[in-house]
């Protein structure tokens, strides 16, 4: 009986090692048909979506770390609006990988911001520079050229843009050269026109080109006192302009000034315009800088063709070369 028992039990032994080796080697011929037909590979989606496949997930990982996320240049961030999901898949051998497309994809759905240095006067701004070591070389460049003239409002600020078009302009013109033309530019016009404002008021336009032949204060026979304006010598007939805008409150004759234009700018702030040969403007119109009121002539207590220029504050006339004329 004994007997019996283990030559059924070889038996059957000898039977399930048939059967799990036949397992096997079905196994083996079904993985083999699977791989000659179809391959691994991660299929790579973005919100739920597949858009290719890789066969390194790694190696696109790397990539996505390298050409899209890295911070270089002017890139101050980069913000991805959704990461790729990696599933392993088989596929079919003919179906080929595209990581290339994926990050092409990648960078579509990324979203990058740009920063530079913007240079400013009077917090308008006048260049845009890469770095802030630029930016403030500029600065103390500008500083020092004009140091004691006037406490110039120059600034820095950092600027920030996710527009590709916007960046790419900027990038255009990051240069420390222009950008220091400029803002030198700038700097001499607002120093001009600071140097130029009496009481508020900008006188812009020089009235007439010319000689001086007396200045302000002078004290000489041709009159009883100190001279209260400005004699500018110019030939019979130059037209004379208005300083700035105003409106006209005498034109005609006043004693030893011959012809007189009186001009009130506001503020206080008058101007006389005296020994015109020709008074071209009238009382009550209002005049912008620039505009002819009168040629130059030698009315009144003169000795030859000039304009008598005075500017007056509040009535009491002041030295017309501290806002015109100033390097004559």
């Amino acid at each position: 009986m004994t007997y019996i028992l283990k030559k059924r039990i070889i038996y059957h032994t000898r039977k399930s090692v048939k059967c799990i080796s036949v397992f096997f080697i079905l196994l083996a011929i079904i993985i083999g048909i699977v791989l000659f037909k179809f391959k691994p590979v991660y299929a790579v989606t973005i919100s739920g979506e597949i858009v290719g496949y890789v066969d390194n997930k790694v190696n696109l990982e790397s990539r996505i770390n390298d050409e899209i996320l890295a911070h270089n240049g002017n890139v101050a961030f980069v913000t991805m609006k959704q990461f790729p999901q990696y599933k392993l898949q088989f596929v079919n051998r003919t179906q080929t990988t595209n990581e290339n497309e994926i990050l092409t994809s990648l960078k579509e759905n990324a979203e990058i911001t740009y920063k530079y240095y913007a240079v400013t006067f009077n917090n308008d701004v006048k260049g845009y520079l890469n770095t802030l070591e630029e930016a403030e070389q500029l600065v103390t460049e500008i500083k020092e050229e004009h140091k004691g003239n006037l406490d110039l409002n120059i600034g820095i600020n950092e600027y920030y843009t996710v527009n590709v078009d916007d960046a790419k302009k900027i990038e255009e013109t990051t240069d420390i050269v222009l950008a220091k033309q400029e803002m030198e530019q700038s700097v001499d016009e607002y120093i001009d026109k600071e140097n130029k404002t009496v009481n508020g008021i900008y006188l812009a336009t020089t009235p007439v080109q010319g000689r001086i032949t007396s200045r302000f204060a002078a004290i000489e026979n041709v009159r009883s006192g100190a001279h209260t304006g400005l004699d500018i010598s110019a030939p019979n007939g130059t037209p004379i302009l208005a300083v700035t805008d105003g409106v006209v409150t005498h034109a005609s004759p006043m004693g030893t000034y011959g012809n007189l234009v009186i001009i009130s700018h506001g503020n206080g702030v008058e101007t006389y315009y005296a020994h015109c040969s020709k008074i071209l403007a009238s009382v009550g119109q209002k005049v912008t800088s620039g505009q002819k009121i009168a040629l130059v002539g030698s009315t009144g207590n003169s000795t030859g063709n000039h304009l008598h220029l005075e500017v007056r504050i509040n009535g009491k006339p002041v030295n017309p070369q501290r806002y015109l004329y100033r390097n004559n």
